[in-house]
């Protein structure tokens, strides 16, 4: 292996001169290692570093698709935080919504991928789990939409009058108390697929050793889940964890499906939703692009906590 080190008393030049031929060096050394990282370096570059980095410069000027765009500067986020008070809304339903059904979906595809785990047929039962994650989120919305019916024959309505629980049909999807409540359940059943999978898996790469030695030991089912289980499978709750806040603050169709849009009085107004008003209702791309870059920053900071509350010192 070639050599890195720098003679420690050697003039500052020459310093110099053995760092960048011991960089040369490595780059040579490790050449078919970069060869085979360009390819996704590249596709990275051009479809998720560039279009951010266009987008903020977007952000800071005035653009309608048709006119080249005009400097604004901090124009768009003073207005943004300063006059929209629309934004604030669809922030503050953003929140409540990811509040909700991020931790609430979490938490109930651990529990059920565990509880599926345990059992015989258990390739059937992670089949028939999965598929709502697999079939359409619009086509899933309308199923929805017959339950929420806000006429007496609506399922939910119907179940409720013969019940008794309530005394006249309820106008889910158009009452503003009842909107994101509703559209959230739907959203929970709707996006435990995807972590629930990850769960499953990395449930089945736990060795079995450890439970045996740990019922041999007399452990709990609970003492066995919290020491053994869930350390083994700390990357697959970080991972299942960062997807599950991306997807809560990208919600957008289920509540145009659903609410339509625009909601009653905004009550299932979101960012995303809000962007989507102004990029391609309005055509103000810079503003819409200023909304974006704040979205971007509120998930990526959001990830980066999450990350180091689920990840031991050692993954830091």
């Amino acid at each position: 292996m070639a050599s890195t080190s720098v003679t420690p008393n050697a003039t500052p030049e020459l310093q110099a001169s053995q760092k960048k031929r011991s960089t040369w060096e490595r780059i040579l050394e490790y050449r078919w290692s970069y060869a085979f990282i360009t390819p996704f370096m590249l596709i990275f570059t051009v479809f998720t570093v560039i279009p951010v980095l266009w987008a903020f410069f977007l952000s800071l000027t005035y653009y309608n698709m048709i006119q080249p765009p005009v400097w604004v500067g901090i124009e768009n986020y003073s207005r943004l935080f300063m006059d929209d008070q629309l934004f604030y809304l669809a922030v503050k339903n953003t929140f409540y919504f990811s509040i909700v059904t991020g931790p609430l979906g979490y938490v109930l595809s651990l529990i059920i991928a565990w509880l599926i785990n345990e059992v015989k047929y258990r390739k059937l039962y992670t089949l028939i789990y999965y598929i709502p994650s697999i079939t359409s989120g619009v086509a899933m919305s309308v199923i929805w939409l017959y339950l929420y019916n806000g006429s007496k024959y609506g399922l939910l309505n119907y179940l409720l009058l013969e019940w008794g629980i309530i005394e006249e049909p309820v106008l889910w999807l158009k009452n503003v108390k009842t909107t994101l409540p509703a559209i959230m359940v739907t959203s929970i059943w709707m996006s435990m697929g995807t972590s629930f999978l990850v769960f499953i898996a990395a449930l089945q790469g736990v060795p079995h050793e450890l439970y045996e030695a740990a019922l041999i030991d007399g452990a709990t089912r609970w003492q066995e889940f919290w020491h053994i289980t869930l350390p083994m499978i700390r990357p697959a709750l970080l991972f299942g964890a960062v997807m599950t806040v991306v997807n809560s603050f990208q919600v957008f169709d289920i509540t145009v499906t659903m609410a339509g849009f625009p909601s009653t009085l905004y009550c299932a107004h979101t960012i995303v939703g809000h962007l989507y008003d102004y990029a391609f209702l309005r055509f103000e791309m810079g503003y819409a692009s200023a909304i974006a870059i704040v979205l971007f920053l509120v998930t990526f900071i959001t990830s980066s906590v999450l990350r180091r509350l689920l990840s031991s010192r050692d993954e830091l």
